[in-house]
Formats: structure tokens, C-alpha cells, sequence
């Protein structure tokens, strides 16, 4: 390691005391993470809240061998040390990056390869919204998925981090998208961010309004809901459409019938991000630098951020995270 700027021995992180609710996450004094050959040591500005972080506080998502305990899959925030084999990076540089863990803390550590610039125009802040989903939504959709210019894409939980990012990605990439969200407020953000159009689960049936709005079906879906929506998602799908499953809030364990799959030719997908490998990560950050970086430069993106909460207040964060009443991304601020 090698450093112009004096460290402290000790930071600020916030650690899971047990599996439980929000407040088993509490501020605790942590020794400096140190980072390998190629890796570099970050002052975390902010790290963002997702929703794997409430699983892992939970016990239902440990992190992988290796792997600090402290929670944070994403933060923004200035390189203030460098592995002797890290190249790309130097002191002073200001960066974002996809985490294995250690978000929630005054300084983290990343791998050099999965660290990005901070965009054109993004404060360095809200910069920490954008690894985690910006990293999922490329994967999913345009790597697994093969979403191309001209096809329709249904986006379930449309106002969420992922949702946001999605709808406004694949649209200003010629995507017709259609979202749906559980409120007509969240249906009216989710138009604005340029969803062709959005659909109140609550009060309307999406297979029947994907069917009537496309004609055919849509041919990709981004599903984190999973449980009764494996089988409702066959239905909305045209011939030969992709279904990429990134998380299972209704559940994983369902009995569906899958006949569709095979009249329709469909493919059914998923995938996680923190267990994948660092080259697989690499490509997908360089996939996101070419082709999203310069999205948010010209306009056509922007995070979309409800909420900043001190560090100490990443209990509160989780609350509201699990409530659902938040659109878009929840932050926490180390300053």
C-alpha cells in the first residue's frame, strides 16, 4: 500500500449487532480496511441503501468469504490510498464503486477494476446511488436479457432503485418500457422517467394491460417480486421473450405451470452480483462506463434520490426501506 495522506487507526462503521430488525445495526469503532495490491482505499462520501443489506442485516444474506461483515454494496467518495498494483487510480481522485461490503463506514475499500469516475454533472454524493443498480440493470437487461432498441420492457417495482434506473436507462436506449408500482403517485414518477406507460398493481391487472398496450406481449421483464408473479409473468410475455428474476420479495418457492415457457419459447433468467467474480464485475463496470456514463452526461439520467440520512441513521434508512414509501434511492452521508 502506498498513501500521501496520514490515516487514522481507527473509523466510524456501522455494524449488524445480531439478525433482526433496524436497530441491530448500530455505530461501532472498526480498525482501517487495508487494501491489497490491487485495490484502493477510499473516504466515503456517501454508500448507498439496498435492499440486499436489509437481507443480509436479517441473516438471510451473509457476505461471501472474505468479506468484511459491515454492510454497503456501493459508495462514492476520494481515493486516499492505493495497492502497489493499482494503475488506473491515484490520491486525490474521486471515484464510485461497486462493494463486496464495508459500505456503511467512514472508509472502504474496492477493487480497482469495478471503481468508476464520477459522472459529468452528479455531485460526488449522489454518485453513490449509481454502482448497484447501474451494475444490475446493465448485466440483466443488456447482457443476460440481450434488450435491444425497439422492444417492449416491463419493469416491476418501477419507483424503486432499480426500478428508476431501469425505466430511464433502457428508455433513453429506444426501449418501450412499461413499469408497474403500487400507488398512483409512484405511477406518475415512473411516466415521468419515461415509462410509456405505468400500471397500478393495486387496482389493475398487468398481464391484461401488457397485453393491450404491446398488442403481443412484452419481451423483456425485469421481475425482483417473484412468488405469484413467476406464473403472471409468462402471460405477459410475447413469443420468444426473456424473463431476468433478480430478487424474490413474494417468494422463491412456487408452484407454476410451465407449459407457457415452452409454447412461448421463453427464457426464464436471474442472477446476484456480489458473489460473481471480479472479472465478470470488470466487464460489467466497463460495459456501464461506455455506454451509462454517457446517458447521465447528456441528461438522459439522473439517480433518482428520496432521501440522505447521516451515517449514525442507517437504522432509520432501513425503516424506510422496509415501509415502501420511498421512490428511488436512499443514501447515507458520512459528513
Amino acid at each position: 500500500m502506498s498513501t500521501t495522506i496520514d490515516l487514522p487507526a481507527s473509523q466510524t462503521s456501522i455494524e449488524i449487532t445480531q439478525p433482526g430488525g433496524p436497530e441491530v445495526l448500530q455505530s461501532t469503532s472498526r480498525d482501517m480496511p487495508v487494501p491489497t495490491d490491487s485495490q484502493v482505499l477510499i473516504k466515503v462520501a456517501a454508500a448507498g441503501v439496498n435492499r440486499p443489506d436489509v437481507f443480509q442485516r436479517m441473516g438471510f444474506y451473509p457476505p461471501p468469504p472474505g468479506v468484511t461483515d459491515i454492510p454497503g454494496l456501493e459508495a462514492s467518495g476520494t481515493v486516499v490510498a492505493i495497492g502497489s498494483g493499482v494503475q488506473r487510480w491515484k490520491v486525490g481522485d474521486q471515484v464510485c464503486a461497486l462493494l463486496s461490503g464495508g459500505g456503511y463506514a467512514e472508509y472502504a475499500v474496492a477493487e480497482e477494476s469495478i471503481c468508476l469516475p464520477i459522472p459529468e454533472g452528479l455531485s460526488l454524493t449522489d454518485a453513490a446511488a449509481l454502482p448497484e443498480t447501474c451494475f444490475t440493470v446493465w448485466h440483466n437487461l443488456f447482457e443476460r436479457a440481450e434488450l435491444q432498441a425497439g422492444e417492449w420492457l416491463l419493469v416491476h417495482g418501477g419507483s424503486s432503485g432499480i426500478g428508476t434506473t431501469a425505466i430511464q436507462m433502457a428508455s433513453a436506449m429506444g426501449i418501450k418500457v412499461i413499469a408497474t408500482a403500487g400507488s398512483d403517485e409512484k405511477c406518475a414518477v415512473c411516466e415521468k422517467l419515461g415509462a410509456v406507460k405505468a400500471i397500478n398493481y393495486r387496482q389493475q391487472d398487468f398481464v391484461q394491460a401488457c397485453q393491450e398496450i404491446t398488442g403481443t406481449g412484452v419481451n423483456v421483464i425485469l421481475d425482483m417480486v417473484g412468488g405469484d408473479y413467476v406464473q403472471q409473468n409468462f402471460a405477459a410475455c410475447a413469443p420468444k421473450a426473456r424473463i431476468v428474476n433478480i430478487a424474490f420479495l413474494r417468494g422463491s418457492k412456487v408452484e407454476v405451470d410451465l407449459l407457457p415457457l415452452m409454447l412461448k419459447q421463453l427464457v426464464l433468467t436471474g442472477s446476484t452480483l456480489r458473489a460473481q467474480p471480479i472479472e465478470n464485475k470488470a466487464r460489467i463496470a466497463a460495459g456501464v462506463e461506455s455506454q451509462v456514463w454517457p446517458l447521465i452526461a447528456q441528461g438522459k439520467f439522473k439517480p433518482v434520490i428520496n432521501s440522505r440520512f447521516p451515517l449514525a441513521q442507517a437504522s432509520e434508512a432501513h425503516t424506510l426501506m422496509e415501509s415502501n414509501q420511498h421512490i428511488g434511492k436512499l443514501l447515507l452521508t458520512t459528513s
